[in-house]
């Protein structure tokens, strides 16, 4: 749509379901929109601002779109630009909120703002030392997420040690541990002069809520709010939210409660409920026609949340009724349900499956996934495609661009752009990366071995890409797609935290598949003790769990194969068994 000329406003509707129509037109807020998996919420937002830009009611530059994550971000970022919507900020909390520190600390505060530490793992460890604790990583990491629980829930260390009381801490440690290493990690900060990402959206509402003009000018710069994903922001989030609206209500959120599944951090459900008892003036539009999925998995998921019974222990009033989708693709294959004698028959039976969708369905690897719920899980899977010559990437690990191979790779590039002369980019690219250890062909190996190899071939794979890409736009003829391209390619996904797409097989937690979706998803592991998880005790844990699945579920477009083992190892006793929730959705016959 994007063109020389301004876009037409009836045009940006074109397409648009009646609802997402109704979205696209409430250009007024207060406005809430309960949006269910695979609905178009992202769609309908992006053409009610592009919409109300074109019409006159906005005005680009003083349009804030909030989301939770940088791909989020982007992806937001690129449909306005094709509806011809310029100047909107499109950002997640923190980028938004570390922007505005950054440039009002100096009028604010004075100086320099403080060093914005990249990971809390280094201050924890110290600190936990000076208090006699012995930590590895993974009790680093476990420490990590309790303390930025307690920050965005706006808990001190003088008021956090009983709500630690109520969470599951890790082995040896503490309510009373937990509240001293909190309170030695907020010192060591607070004597080198470093804050983390929470403190970054801590200090933000400081400002706005403490200085009237600092508060006066950013509420200027920006009248129009929407929030994506609202069923994930957590009382800070919502405070600064509070800060930046000043009392105005020209607010359009997006959520949906039965995908909250990030209590963990924070995260609640709450505010997208009490929206209309906040908003009392507000318009609720519902979103529930699926486009994503087939009948057969659309059905699946209603099934999973509409056959729950209160869990003993929930919260009164906690679950919101869930939003029942309608399916508007075309009947698909019906769901598949397997049960293995022990992890490892299930990883090979799901290698088998998955290679048969390649060869004989057609199926591109990177339209598939495996999904667990927890990330120890993928070992054997990994194992048994690379067994079967099959190419994975892992996700929900470290970021891409901050992989140490990634970095020296792009260093190389970098380096090799200076020098090189009218050679293809590709070609070029290929030789730089050679001398780190990349070839044509995967490793047999798994672990660290195979994910450097996985993250050296995303580069490879972007750069064809971008060469058949810029080919096609400019003819045969044109002048090759360089290496300088390729670097300023880079550098903007670097600033966007864009990652190049891997060509393999998705292996992923639940937690990290949210927001994405592929043609065929295997979910495994399907067992009590691992879905759901077996420190689930709690009526509100069981809820989530259940969310979680159902997260799972609705990832898939068009297959989704379910599968349990009943023995962790090979001849194990079989003493497992298949999840509860499976109980609600198989079919009688294989019940």
């Amino acid at each position: 749509m994007t063109t020389g000329n301004p876009p037409d406003p009836d045009q940006i509707l074109e397409g648009l379901d009646p609802e997402q129509r109704e979205v696209a037109t409430s250009l007024q807020g207060p406005v809430c929109v309960l949006a269910g998996a695979g609905t178009g919420k992202t769609r309908a937002i992006t053409h009610r601002i592009a919409y109300g830009i074109a019409s006159g009611a906005y005005v680009g530059q003083r349009v804030l779109a909030l989301t939770f994550t940088a791909r989020a971000a982007n992806e937001m970022r690129n449909r306005l630009r094709s509806l011809g919507a310029v100047g909107v900020q499109t950002r997640t909390f923190h980028a938004a909120a570390l922007r505005q520190l950054q440039y009002f600390w100096p009028q604010a505060v004075g100086g320099t703002p403080p060093q914005l530490l990249s990971g809390k793992a280094q201050y924890i460890s110290e600190a936990a030392t000076r208090l006699r604790f012995t930590t590895d990583r993974a009790v680093l990491r476990d420490l990590a997420s309790h303390i930025e629980w307690a920050k965005v829930s706006m808990l001190t260390p003088d008021t956090v040690e009983e709500h630690f009381a109520d969470r599951e801490l890790p082995t040896g440690f503490t309510p009373t541990g937990m509240a001293r290493i909190m309170r030695g990690y907020e010192d060591l900060k607070t004597e080198r002069n470093a804050i983390d990402f929470e403190d970054v959206l801590l200090a933000t509402v400081a400002i706005l809520e403490e200085d009237e003009a600092v508060a006066a000018s950013v509420r200027q710069q920006y009248r129009h709010f929407v929030v994506d994903e609202y069923q994930d922001v957590s009382p800070l989030q919502q405070r600064l939210l509070d800060c930046w609206l000043g009392g105005r209500d020209e607010l359009c959120v997006v959520g949906d409660a039965s995908q909250t599944i990030y209590s963990f951090t924070g995260a609640t459900s709450r505010h997208l409920l009490d929206f209309p008892r906040r908003h009392p003036d507000g318009k609720v539009i519902t979103l529930v026609r699926d486009y994503r999925s087939t009948p057969q998995v659309v059905h699946l998921a209603n099934s999973l949340l509409t056959s729950r019974r209160p869990d003993r222990g929930a919260t009164p009033g906690a679950w919101a009724a869930p939003l029942e989708l309608r399916a508007q693709r075309p009947s698909g294959p019906e769901p598949e349900w397997f049960e293995y004698g022990d992890d490892e028959q299930e990883a090979t039976g799901i290698a088998e499956d998955i290679a048969d969708l390649i060869s004989h369905d057609g199926v591109a690897p990177a339209d598939i996934a495996v999904l667990f719920r927890t990330n120890g899980q993928s070992q054997a899977i990994e194992q048994a495609l690379t067994d079967a010559g099959i190419g994975y990437q892992l996700r929900g690990t470290e970021k891409f661009f901050n992989r140490p191979e990634v970095k020296q790779a792009i260093l190389q590039i970098r380096s090799a752009a200076r020098a090189a002369g009218d050679e293809p980019a590709p070609q070029v690219v290929r030789d730089c990366l050679a001398s780190l250890g990349y070839k044509d062909q995967p490793p047999a190996s798994t672990g660290s071995v195979r994910s450097k190899w996985e993250s050296l071939s995303a580069l490879v794979s972007l750069a064809d890409r971008l060469q058949a890409a810029h080919t096609a736009s400019n003819g045969a003829g044109e002048a090759t797609f360089t290496l300088e391209m390729l670097v300023e390619d880079l550098t903007r996904r670097i600033a966007h935290q864009d990652a190049p797409v891997m060509n393999g097989v998705t292996l992923a937690s639940l937690h990290s598949a949210k927001g994405l979706e592929w043609d065929a998803v295997f979910l495994c592991g399907l067992s009590e003790g691992l879905m759901p998880i077996s420190f689930a005790q709690t009526g509100d844990e069981i809820d989530e769990e259940r969310r979680l699945l159902y997260v799972g579920i609705t990832r898939a477009r068009e297959r989704i194969f379910f599968s349990w083992s009943l023995s962790r190892t090979p001849g194990g006793k079989a003493h497992r068994k298949r999840s509860r929730f499976l109980d609600d959705i198989i079919p009688r016959q294989r019940a």
